[in-house]
């Protein structure tokens, strides 16, 4: 056997994105060594609502922001981490990422243009500080949407927590969202639209069927997202500095109104499947797929 024949029939040795804690998968996305966290734990500014309800808090609360650069250019990451409460926004998390957005801003505003990444692993708003989890999301919100005039606001949904919640706005509101397959990202988890509609409506057991209707690969080929990846840090890393590369976009997928509304209009609710939301929402991939099935 040749030695090409060899190399390409070895596997490709890759290291996952997905099980990287927070703090790390930040550090991979940054240029080497440039890694610096603001707010770290030794700063300890711990939630103060949790204590009193008998939860341990930690203390970043569960969000990491590090500044450092991204080919060379200046860039701040915030990366949400799932292995605590879920990857739920409370008031000191959702305030570190909004305040991080908030100084790159004004860095773009003086023409220092800094580079913005949000990790998303995040199920939504922390249940034992609602109002102030929502009341920070929205500013987080904001801050995107300030931003992203400047530069490109890039969001990666990795996995296996995904993206819900008034934290799956903020992720449309960026410039790109980069997936994985294991990413999920939907306005409700599967397991709240069966409590609230039945299980005939979904069975949140069904994990094929959810990832069908609301993973990483569906909302890339229904352009609810930009790029779909594997699970390999430097293919994530990759992704992230293509769409730098790319610069703003000209229209913004949450400032295309009309054209979602449109597609919304074609959904015949009493029969929503992974196939009828490609048909609507990229038709021309559903095309693609039934020729080469042909």
């Amino acid at each position: 056997m040749s030695t090409i024949a060899t190399a390409r029939s070895a596997p490709m040795l890759r290291d996952s994105f997905i099980e990287l804690p927070a703090r790390e998968r930040a550090r991979s996305l940054l240029d080497a060594g440039t890694f610096r966290e603001l707010l770290g734990p030794f700063d300890k500014i711990e939630s103060p609502w949790l204590p009193l309800q008998g939860v341990v808090c930690q203390a970043d609360d569960g969000c990491v922001i590090a500044r450092g650069t991204i080919d060379g250019e200046p860039a701040v990451i915030a990366a949400i981490e799932s292995a605590f409460q879920g990857g739920s926004i409370g008031e000191v998390s959702g305030s570190k990422i909004a305040a991080a957005l908030d100084m790159a801003l004004r860095d773009c505003e003086r023409g220092k243009i800094v580079r913005p990444v949000v990790l998303f692993e995040t199920g939504g708003v922390r249940l034992q500080e609602a109002n102030l989890g929502l009341a920070v999301i929205a500013e987080i919100q904001a801050a995107i949407v300030a931003l992203r005039r400047h530069v490109p606001v890039v969001g990666v949904i990795a996995g296996m927590v995904g993206c819900f919640g008034g934290m799956s706005l903020a992720a449309a509101l960026c410039s790109y969202l980069v997936v994985t397959k294991q990413g999920r990202l939907g306005m409700n988890g599967p397991e709240v639209i069966e409590q609230e509609a039945g299980i005939e409506e979904l069975d949140s057991s069904d994990r094929r069927r959810v990832w069908q209707l609301i993973g990483g690969e569906q909302r890339a080929v229904t352009a609810l997202a930009d790029q779909l990846v594997d699970d390999d840090a430097d293919a994530v890393r990759a992704a992230v500095r293509s769409a730098f590369t790319q610069g703003v976009p000209a229209a913004h997928r949450s400032e295309q109104v009309d054209i979602f509304l449109n597609r919304l209009a074609q959904i015949d609710p009493a029969s929503v499947t992974p196939e009828t939301m490609r048909d609507v929402y990229n038709p021309h991939v559903q095309d693609n797929t039934r020729k080469e099935q042909a």
